[in-house]
């Protein structure tokens, strides 16, 4: 059975969101973050960098957040089927965390970055009910479980942007997202 590692209060919700709403098997191992079992040799056997979420399937070892939702979808979920949507679900998925986060995650750039990349995605939404089109896929999972952060983390307001209000809304509801997300934003 696939095992997923991460923290209390880790990005390893996202992972487990999407293991949640693609209705993959896993045993969620809790490390203890505070304590420093995530830098001990056992866990460094599997992230030599000591961070969470990583992932065992098998033999195979994963880490990084981004790279394991994509190898989830790829290996077990039917949400993008073509090569193209993959494509595009990886878009996604590196925007949450190569763009999206650093820019909310730099003080000295949050104020200037956030409406020029929020702007553009409520647009979109405005249009498509999810980030691919008319079907929740792995690429709500990334985007979505960053959006849903951001206010409790760094205060950000959605208030001009509607469309994100109204996607959060949707994503909130799912039954995955109350499992995985929902209980962990505290």
């Amino acid at each position: 059975m696939l095992k997923l590692y991460g923290g209390a209060r880790s990005r390893a919700a996202i992972v487990q969101w999407y293991l949640e709403e693609a209705a993959i098997p896993y045993e969620f191992v809790l490390l203890d973050m505070q304590a420093g079992e995530h830098r001990q040799p056992e866990f460094l056997a599997i992230n030599p960098m000591g961070k969470v979420p990583a992932i065992v399937d098998g033999d195979f070892i994963l880490w990084e957040s981004g790279a394991i939702l994509l190898y989830l979808a790829e290996k077990y979920g039917h949400d993008v089927p073509t090569l193209e949507a993959r494509a595009h679900a990886a878009q996604w998925i590196l925007f949450a965390n190569a763009t999206l986060g650093p820019a909310v995650g730099n003080e000295a750039i949050r104020d200037r970055e956030l409406p020029r990349l929020l702007a553009p995605l409520d647009q979109r939404l405005s249009d498509l009910p999810f980030l691919l089109g008319d079907h929740f896929t792995v690429a709500d999972v990334a985007v979505g479980a960053l959006l849903a952060y951001l206010p409790l983390m760094f205060q950000v307001s959605y208030a001009d942007y509607p469309a994100i209000t109204a996607y959060l809304q949707r994503l909130s509801e799912r039954p995955a997202f109350q499992k995985a997300i929902a209980g962990r934003k505290a």
